[in-house]
């Protein structure tokens, strides 16, 4: 059997070449007894294959009867199936089932709601976003009023606590009021537990948050995804509207984007179901929010924290700083999605920007400093104990240094290092000395202590040779020529 596109150059070699059968076999490199069996065949004519017979053929009549009547399983028709005589396999019944079952799509009622009756609230995400030097999932958090289709989105790269209900302040204050209901569906942030037929079981942070708004959560039904509709096709609206082809520069850019965006696409379009703009709804819908409240909400999670011994907190593998003074204490962290602050005992001691890369070491240099001071009080305690060590004239000398308004811990800490040097005993003499002559400095003790040293060191025998040797020493005559006072006279 040989292919469409070989049948087409076989016919050409005969027809237009007039190449013999044998000829052409060469040619396409077939079987002569091939090329024999097609040379008299003008259009081309694909195998018939036979097909065996199936066990199941004579069944499949009454496989279709039976599932037009109820959705039975496989192993149910299957069970009616043996007493009629069907010895076939399971697994081929199983697979004739597939194929022939009746699609049966879910019925779902259209929801209706009256103007400032409810908000739907969902995440979505996109792919990922770099930040710094790594990649974070980007997520996007969407509310749409039930009733006008206006529509909030803002992009978040985490979804925990904090971003879930900032995120919320903020649309409702992008709306300017407050629905009687809020959707959501059985996230973590919102919901604990919902078991299906049970009681809803919210998240008491949630609770609060709504119960300062004055709206009632309300949690969707286990796999009712359908009954929040509206921020769903939200949802995906953003991703194939907005988002499909973006070109974005940072994440930075990306709130400032979807706002314009809110503002001269999704909210001024004409919708696909109400046939109106949103922002022409809206107009009917507004008067019937409830007011914002007078204080917003405090959206920080607040939980315990440690730092450690070098002065850090670590918090998503990032370091930040925090006084020396904190160091291995357990803190308080109020977390929101762009701050962070860290207490102790109910007093603020930090304040950093929260940031999204990994494994950075955020810095306060009043932190670092306030350590780097701390040492070199240390350090200048420790010194002044091993100068005052050197005796009652050290003492005296450490309140001159004061009196003169000298830098007493340089001075100390260099003396100090000269006493072990030169050894605490020629110290302590060349501070009695400079008592005596009144003079003050590191500068003078060192000086002092390396003329004294000099002068101590006796001077080196001298080696001579024999004396004999050195009168039998032969010296060439001394050139007096410089010195000649008799010159020459001029010749005439």
């Amino acid at each position: 059997m040989i292919d469409y596109p070989t049948f087409c150059q076989l016919r050409m070699l005969l027809d237009e070449k007039h190449l013999t059968g044998a000829q052409v076999a060469v040619e396409l490199k077939l079987d002569p007894k091939t090329v024999a069996k097609w040379v008299t065949r003008t259009s081309y004519q694909q195998r018939q294959c036979s097909k065996r017979p199936s066990k199941l053929d004579a069944f499949k009549g009454q496989i279709v009867a039976l599932l037009e009547r109820h959705p039975y399983s496989a192993q149910q028709i299957l069970q009616q199936l043996k007493p009629q005589g069907y010895a076939g396999a399971y697994s081929i019944l199983k697979e004739f089932v597939r194929l022939v079952r009746p699609v049966r799509k879910p019925a779902f009622l259209m929801l209706e709601f009256a103007p400032g009756e409810c908000a739907q609230v969902d995440w979505g995400s996109f792919g990922s976003i770099t930040v710094g030097s790594t990649k974070r999932r980007l997520s996007f958090f969407v509310m749409v009023l039930c009733y006008s289709r206006l529509m909030y989105v803002e992009f978040t790269l985490s979804e925990g606590m904090e971003q879930f209900l900032s995120c919320h302040r903020h649309a409702l204050e992008f709306f300017g009021g407050i629905p009687t209901k809020v959707m959501i569906d059985n996230l973590k942030v919102g919901v604990l537990e919902h078991p299906l037929g049970g009681p809803v079981r919210f998240n008491p942070r949630y609770l609060d948050f709504a119960a300062h708004h004055g709206f009632v959560p309300v949690a969707c039904q286990v796999k009712k995804a359908n009954e929040k509709g509206r921020v769903e096709n939200g949802v995906g609206y953003v991703k194939k509207n907005f988002l499909s082809g973006l070109e974005i520069p940072s994440f930075e850019a990306l709130n400032p984007a979807a706002r314009q965006w809110l503002d001269t696409v999704a909210n001024v379009r004409i919708h696909g179901e109400t046939r109106t703009k949103p922002i022409e709804r809206f107009a009917q819908e507004k008067p019937l929010l409830r007011a914002l409240p007078l204080s917003p909400y405090d959206c920080a999670v607040i939980r315990p924290i440690g730092s450690n011994s070098c002065c850090r907190v670590v918090l998503e593998t990032n370091r930040y700083t925090v006084p020396y003074l904190y160091a291995s204490q357990q803190l308080t962290l109020k977390a929101y999605p762009d701050q962070l602050l860290f207490y102790h005992n109910e007093k603020l001691i930090a304040t950093h920007l929260r940031f999204y890369d990994r494994r950075l070491d955020i810095r306060n240099p009043d932190h670092i400093q306030e350590l780097l001071a701390q040492r070199q009080r240390a350090r200048a305690q420790t010194a002044l104990q091993a100068f005052l060590s050197l005796g009652p004239q050290a003492e005296i000398y450490a309140r001159k240094l004061q009196e003169k308004r000298l830098n007493t811990p340089h001075h100390i800490q260099k003396i100090v290092a000269l006493s072990q040097l030169y050894g605490s005993d020629k110290v302590a003499r060349a501070l009695q000395d400079a008592l005596t002559f009144d003079a003050f400095g590191c500068e003078y003790i060192a000086n002092l202590l390396e003329q004294r040293e000099r002068h101590a060191t006796p001077p080196s025998p001298l080696h001579l040779t024999r004396r004999q040797d050195l009168l039998e020493l032969d010296l060439p005559p001394a050139d007096l020529s410089p010195y000649d006072i008799n010159p020459p006279s001029p010749q005439p």
